[in-house]
Parts: C-alpha cells; sequence; structure tokens
C-alpha cells in the first residue's frame, strides 16, 4: 500500500476518535481542541494523499475510491454529530448529503458509460469551506466573531454546495441519456 492510501486509511482511522471526543465532551475540558486537532489532522491528509499521488504517480484504483469516500465519511460524521450538539442545522446537513449522494449516483451512471467525472473547482471551494466550516463550529468558542465566522461558514458552504451541484449537472448532464 503506497502513502497516499496510507492516508486515506489513517483518514477513516481518525473519524471514531473525533466523533468521541466531539460528542463526550466530558471527558476533558479540552474535547473540543481535540476534536479540532483531530479534524484538522484527518482534512490534512485529504490534501497531501491527492497531491502526493498526482506528484508521484501513485494513482490506485483503491486511491480513486476510497478517497473521495473517506472524505465523505470525515464530513458527514462531523456535520451529524454537529447536528447532535445543537451547533448545526438539521436542514442544512440534509442538503449537503444530498448532493454528496446526487454527484455519486451522477459518478457511478458515468463510470458504468466509461466517462471520469473530475472533480472542479466548485466541487474543492465547497468542500474546504465546508471543513472551515466544521473546525469553527467545532471549536464552538463562545465570542461573538467566532459565532459570526461560524455562520458565515455555513452558508457559503452550503451556497457552493448548491453552486457546486447545479454545476455538475450541467456539465455532465449527457451522463443520465440513454446509451445504446
Amino acid at each position: 500500500m503506497n502513502l497516499p492510501n496510507k492516508l486515506t486509511v489513517f483518514r477513516v482511522i481518525l473519524i471514531p476518535f473525533f466523533v468521541f471526543f466531539l460528542l463526550y465532551p466530558q471527558v476533558s475540558g479540552y474535547s473540543n481542541y481535540i476534536a479540532t486537532a483531530i479534524f484538522i489532522a484527518a482534512s490534512l491528509t485529504d490534501f497531501a494523499d491527492g497531491k502526493i499521488a498526482r506528484k508521484y504517480n501513485l494513482v490506485t484504483n483503491f486511491g480513486k475510491f476510497m478517497d473521495p469516500l473517506a472524505d465523505k465519511l470525515l464530513v458527514c460524521a462531523a456535520m451529524i454529530c454537529l447536528v447532535e450538539t445543537g451547533r448545526l442545522a438539521a436542514w442544512i446537513v440534509i442538503v449537503i448529503i444530498s448532493r454528496e449522494f446526487i454527484i455519486s449516483g451522477f459518478r457511478l451512471i458515468a463510470s458504468d458509460n466509461g466517462i471520469v467525472i473530475a472533480a472542479s473547482y466548485w466541487g474543492k471551494f465547497k468542500t474546504t469551506f465546508q471543513m472551515l466550516m466544521i473546525i469553527v463550529l467545532v471549536l464552538d468558542i463562545d465570542l461573538e466573531f467566532f459565532e459570526i465566522l461560524g455562520v458565515v461558514f455555513t452558508y457559503v458552504a452550503l451556497t457552493l454546495t448548491v453552486v457546486s451541484l447545479v454545476d455538475y449537472i450541467v456539465k455532465n448532464k449527457g451522463v443520465l441519456k440513454e446509451q445504446k
């Protein structure tokens, strides 16, 4: 197993630890900070594994499959936990997760037809803002600046989620046409 794939697996392994520290703050007075550090570490592996894989030509089928899945597991687990803690509205999480299912469906259909749908810049911006939103909301710092920042990141992430979905659909609408 090459380094990018190890980083992807490591990201998945970090998820239960992140969830534990986020949902069980009575474990320590620093649980939010520990959960944030774990989330940041996992997020950094997301950026590193792709860069390393492309730079050193270490792209594998495992990585193509597992990397986006690991990203979705991390971000979705975080957002679901934030709903549980009351820091994020469920409807926002439903919109974001629905987008992920729709795009995954598009990619599956495209793959069956031998088409690869690459990530767009809108999708990359969406992911970046979702991760920033999660970091600010997990930190849960009781200062007006952080509360405003959390709201701004949440709505920017939500907007980019919808924009990136529309972008994918418009650019790849031919994928849904029946193939002969």
